[in-house]
């Protein structure tokens, strides 16, 4: 799903002129929220202070949820606690309803 979202972003982008810069903030974002659910997960496996979740939804927010996403699939990280899960893709879906009701707003003009 993150891969078909960012894919479809580039089309968008290119077909419907949004700006270049906005798939450059996801590709970003995501990348450095998938560094960091790495990081807490390496963090959790060592007992060590972790990461907060209120930060990890403000990266998800953010536009990384992409990589948040993948993070979740191959690292096993966060996956599980359902209070996570139900933030976190009420973010997803925030995000996936501002990309449709603008892309109609483009479409329509």
């Amino acid at each position: 799903m993150p891969l078909v979202f960012l894919g479809a972003l580039a089309v968008a982008t290119y077909g419907l002129a949004f700006p270049r810069w906005i798939i450059e903030v996801y590709v970003i974002a995501s990348s450095l929220t998938f560094a960091v659910y790495a990081w807490d997960k390496q963090r959790a496996a060592l007992s060590e202070w972790r990461i907060p979740e209120t930060t990890l939804h403000l990266m998800e927010l953010v536009g990384g949820w992409p990589g948040a996403l993948l993070a979740q699939r191959l690292l096993r990280h966060k996956n599980r606690k359902v209070s996570f899960q139900i933030i976190f893709w009420l973010i997803v879906l925030e995000h996936l309803a501002a990309w449709g009701w603008l892309t109609w707003r483009l479409m329509g003009k």
